[in-house]
């Protein structure tokens, strides 16, 4: 075999695996692999409707979703221009809609005839469901500005702490100049005034890609610093107003996993999802539907255009849609609107009792899927039929997958590795995988085998590292009678694990006092202790990175 870009333990573990798997689906990924049909291999997709059982599916799904989205340079696959072009349809699909919202809006027509009596009352009743859940407005007392994690315009990943947005050039969109006010009187506008820095007016966000799968990437914007601020506030309101109206943003997945799982028993529900959701919200929707006060502080706070780079060249495209990931309202927003949406399909339905809306994961009763998949439709968006379902014994939502009340989430290898937390991480989800049925089921049995290679590839002194699932991927999950443990006179039970060290992190004293101010009000926190041996005034403990991890070594941690 002649295959270039992977390494020989994966090779070896998804030719063991698809071995041990034993079914045609697994036979037919092996045979892939060995021919270096990547492509092929790639766009295989496993429907549970063409399976019986939950262990079937789950072997097959298993087999070809391995290496779905692993992060490599695969020969002869560009994930770039794929990417763009589902971008670009988005773009496509919104300009259609705007069309079609703004003529409602300007004549009262639809394709040149009076719009109907029944869309008339829908909106109607959109309009009213949206004040319904987040009120007629932001109040002026709650648009407080937040840091996020993420990067901005002005801060490029890898500085992306709150002291460094301070002590970076701040941005804003001129559509935001408004906000320059209540922004001037906050501590990170005094720490640039005493340092002499202006903010700096920029056209739009900046697109960039993050990882999703190895045939395609996720698009994304970043926005400008100041925008970016503000609209995580704004987000964190409709945040708060939805959790009063039923609706739990902050532990929504878990909810949605468990009616997943029911559902698939019972069919009372159906589980929908939307394709690219957050890029086909357009401009002409959020007008239409949501209350004046809040279109006009989102609005003020988007950005009308996306900035792409071709090498040192720029060029700006302007936006059809309302915003995009990286938005830091966009989330919240998507889930208002899908459902006020769904709540406007009939009065039966009520968020928090059965409807359910977590950004595009929709779950709906099984009787009113139709007119709500007929309303997304008007509207401007696209069910992605491949994860969503009606009928059957399968549903998938916020990450689970369920076939008659049996999780069939296969394991996805995400990076190939190359150090020994790794290898722990890809034990733990083969591990994960065959105790999908329990330890005295087949599936057990036969990827056993494959779970025990996999910590061939460890030092010894590493796998010795056995311990619970609570402490993640610190140790190798298995069996509490293999746990490696031990015990001090304070009773407390501590197990050996392969830790992080000490985490890679900034001085804070590296920033002027103005920085290190504001940011202690904004509630920063800080690793270490100070050294009493450093002159007064100096602070040498850190700022603790995104990816503070540098390395790792084996040690122990209490457990119970």
């Amino acid at each position: 075999m002649t295959t270039q870009f992977m390494t020989p333990e994966v090779l070896e573990l998804a030719l063991n695996l698809t071995e041990k798997l034993n079914c045609p689906r697994s036979v037919s990924v092996a045979i892939l692999i060995r021919s270096e049909e990547w492509l092929q291999l790639l766009e295989l997709q496993c429907k549970p409707s063409d399976y019986s059982s939950a262990e079937d599916y789950l072997r097959a799904t298993a087999a070809t979703d391995f290496l779905r989205k692993v992060e490599a340079v695969i020969p002869g696959i560009d994930p770039g221009p794929t990417t763009f072009q589902k971008w670009e349809w988005a773009e496509k699909e919104c300009f259609k809609t705007n069309c079609r919202l703004n003529e409602i809006m300007d004549f009262g027509t639809l394709n040149g005839d009076p719009v109907p009596d029944a869309i008339n009352r829908f909106i109607e009743r959109f309009r009213d469901n949206v004040r319904s859940l987040i009120g007629s407005g932001p109040g002026a007392y709650e648009q407080h500005g937040r840091f996020g994690p993420g990067a901005t315009v002005s801060d490029n990943y890898g500085r992306t702490t709150v002291p460094h947005k301070m002590s970076s050039t701040p941005t804003f969109t001129p559509s935001a100049l408004f906000h320059l006010v209540p922004w001037t009187g906050t501590r990170w506008a005094s720490a640039c005034a005493a340092r002499g820095d202006v903010p700096v007016e920029v056209r739009g966000n900046s697109y960039f890609t993050v990882p999703k799968t190895a045939l395609t990437y996720r698009s994304c914007a970043k926005e400008s610093s100041i925008n970016a601020f503000f609209q995580l506030g704004l987000g964190h309101v409709m945040r708060k107003r939805l959790m009063r109206s039923g609706i739990d943003l902050d532990h929504g997945q878990n909810v949605h996993r468990q009616v997943a799982c029911s559902s698939s028993i019972t069919g009372e529900f159906c589980t929908l999802d939307l394709s690219s959701a957050s890029d086909t919200i357009c401009q002409a929707l959020v007008k239409l539907v949501m209350p004046e006060a809040w279109f006009t502080a989102l609005s003020s706070l988007r950005s009308t255009v996306t900035i792409f780079r071709d090498g040192k060249k720029k060029y700006g495209y302007r936006l059809e849609k309302f915003s995009s990931m990286g938005n830091g309202f966009t989330f919240e927003l998507e889930t208002v609107i899908f459902t006020a949406l769904c709540m406007s399909c009939s009065e039966e339905l009520i968020p928090g009792w059965n409807l359910l809306v977590y950004g595009d994961d929709l779950i709906v009763p099984t009787g009113h899927h139709e007119n709500v998949i007929s309303a997304l439709k008007f509207f401007g968006f696209t069910l992605n039929a491949r994860k969503s379902f009606v009928e059957g014994p399968f549903r998938e939502s916020c990450g689970g997958d369920f076939y008659d009340g049996q999780p069939v989430r296969a394991y996805f290898l995400k990076e190939f590795p190359n150090e020994p937390q790794h290898f722990i991480a890809i034990a733990n989800g083969l591990r994960r995988l065959a105790l999908s049925f329990g330890q005295d089921s087949r599936l057990w049995a036969d990827l056993r085998g494959v779970w025990f290679r996999c910590l061939d590839y460890l030092p010894s002194s590493i796998r010795a590292c056995r311990g619970p699932e609570q402490l993640g991927d610190l140790c190798i999950h298995d069996h509490e009678t293999r746990w490696s443990t031990r015990s001090r006179a304070n009773c407390i039970r501590y197990v050996r694990v392969f830790r992080p060290c000490a985490p890679r992190g900034v001085s804070f004293n590296r920033f002027c006092p103005d920085v290190q101010i504001a940011a202690a009000l904004y509630g920063i926190r800080l690793a270490g202790e100070i050294n009493d041996r450093w002159p007064d005034g100096f602070d040498n403990r850190q700022l603790i990175d995104r990816d503070p991890v540098m390395s790792y070594k084996v040690g122990w941690l209490p457990f119970s």
